[in-house]
Formats: C-alpha cells, structure tokens, sequence
C-alpha cells in the first residue's frame, strides 16, 4: 500500500489506511512509537494498560483459590 506525505500545519503528515489500523488494533489517539532502523521509518504501537476488568474477562483458566503457608512468624506478627 503506498500513501504519500503531505503537509499538516508547519509539520509533514503521513495518513494510515483505516485498514491497516484495523490490522494494528489501533486507532485516532492511540499512542505510537516511531524510530528509523536501517533506514526505514518504523511505527510501533504502544501497548494499552488494561484494566483489572479487562484482563479478568479475558481469563479463561481454572482457578481455585486457597491458603499458602508462608512459614513460621519471625518476628512480632501478630495473628
């Protein structure tokens, strides 16, 4: 796919196809990384924080919870 470089106030601007951002899972304000290795313009988006709702819904394993020893009490702990 091949866009083209444009002027964008006192900046230039390259527009991304809403296919390819799709692709990406990105979109408008999402933040990305860019740097130049070898030459090439690379753009690499920046992971999103997910909330602990998010990652909890995406959890499909078993889990049970229980108790684990953390040995005996070495100094004045109190139980």
């Amino acid at each position: 796919m091949y866009t083209t470089i444009q002027k964008w106030g006192n900046s230039q601007a390259v527009r991304i196809p809403k296919a390819i951002l799709e692709m990406l899972e990105i979109g408008e304000n999402d933040k990305v990384e860019m740097k130049v290795h070898d030459g090439n313009l690379v753009i690499i988006p920046v992971k999103k924080h997910k909330t602990l709702k998010e990652r909890i819904a995406e959890y499909e394993g078993d889990y049970q919870c229980g108790e684990w020893d953390t040995g005996k009490p070495k100094g004045k702990e109190e139980f």
